[in-house]
């Protein structure tokens, strides 16, 4: 069984509980559902608790904490201060990973390819729609490109995947930012719609030609071909836990309201420029006090057990003098 029909089979186990009252749910991003999922079946195995995870895509996590129909939602785009005032939601980062373009391309290694941040928006702006496009050829001048078409994929759902990879781009490209800017949702100016990390790295498996993005765990478990990028600082970098932790390192979460914090285009040489945290979403005053109180006990076991499973899977766990600020929000936030 492949690791990611293990994890799969790890969340079916979960959702196949829920009629326990011990059992948690939670619905959101798929960012972090391989992560969520392992720690669900390792959960389940030491306490009987279950953990019952809809990956349906930040757009919808966020509908549904707000609907009050799960006991937490969980988010890549993180909520604004006024947003969580507004709404009675506390909000705080779970874990940090990274998302990656990824290709199709017959002969092209991981790695192998090379892009910039304006070619990557050029090429999402239907701007560039030849694989031997000189810009392409000009950062990539031993790879053996195709004259193909580029297929481009993106994602169809609310996704703060999506949230993140256009930030990024807004931030590379003026013409981006006028012309689309960053979002769950944005109007897509080319590509072809896929929902969640799992159907945009299915669809890019199954399509030649095709440029994708994808959360990394996503793209390792599913053999994708990950490009490299050109940074802030503009070094070539491959993603590596290393270069995630080099742009995460920027973080100042204990001065972020809400702990609000984007970790796209950080400076440093060795920085991935498409780093990202992925957030969970509970009310300050749940309805299920109980059920609240079981989610907090899942994800304070989750940062004192879970670290080694997120590393494994090349996600970077929150930093310890992060967590006990995480832990003071609880105890002052959530009336459970």
């Amino acid at each position: 069984m492949n690791l990611m029909k293990t994890i799969v089979a790890a969340g079916l186990v979960a959702a196949s509980t829920s009629a326990f009252a011990a059992d948690i749910t939670g619905a959101g991003a798929t960012f972090p559902f391989p992560i969520y999922s392992k720690w669900a079946d390792a959960y389940k195995k030491e306490t009987g608790n279950g953990l019952n995870y809809q990956s349906i895509g930040s757009g919808g996590g966020i509908k549904q904490i707000e609907a009050k129909t799960v006991t937490f939602g969980a988010t890549d785009m993180p909520l604004k201060v006024e947003q969580l005032e507004k709404d009675g939601l506390v909000q705080w980062p779970m874990v940090m990973g990274a998302i990656v373009p990824v290709v199709n391309l017959e002969g092209v290694k991981p790695g192998e390819l090379v892009f910039d941040g304006a070619t990557l928006a050029d090429i999402y702006l239907g701007k560039i729609t030849k694989w031997d496009d000189p810009a392409i050829k000009k950062l990539n001048a031993t790879v053996k490109l195709p004259s193909d078409a580029i297929t481009v994929v993106r994602r169809s759902d609310g996704s703060g995947t999506t949230f993140n990879f256009t930030d990024y781009l807004s931030k590379v490209s003026p013409e981006w930012k006028t012309k689309v800017g960053a979002g769950t949702a944005v109007e897509w100016p080319a590509g072809v719609g896929a929902k969640g990390n799992e159907g945009v790295s299915g669809n890019i498996s199954q399509t030649k030609n095709s440029i994708g993005y994808v959360e990394y765990a996503y793209a390792k478990q599913n053999k994708l071909t990950y490009t490299a990028l050109v940074n802030k600082a503009g070094k070539t970098v491959e993603p590596t836990v290393a270069a995630f932790q080099a742009a995460a390192s920027n973080a100042d979460w204990a001065h972020a309201p809400g702990y609000y914090v984007i970790l796209t285009d950080q400076p440093g040489e060795q920085s991935w420029p498409i780093t990202a945290s992925t957030f969970i979403l509970m009310h300050r005053e749940p309805a299920d006090k109980a059920a609240s109180a079981e989610a907090v006990k899942f994800f304070k076991w989750a940062f004192a057990n879970g670290g080694k499973m997120a590393e494994e899977l090349d996600y970077i766990p929150m930093p310890e003098p992060v967590v006990k600020l995480i832990e003071k929000t609880w105890s002052a936030d959530i009336k459970s």
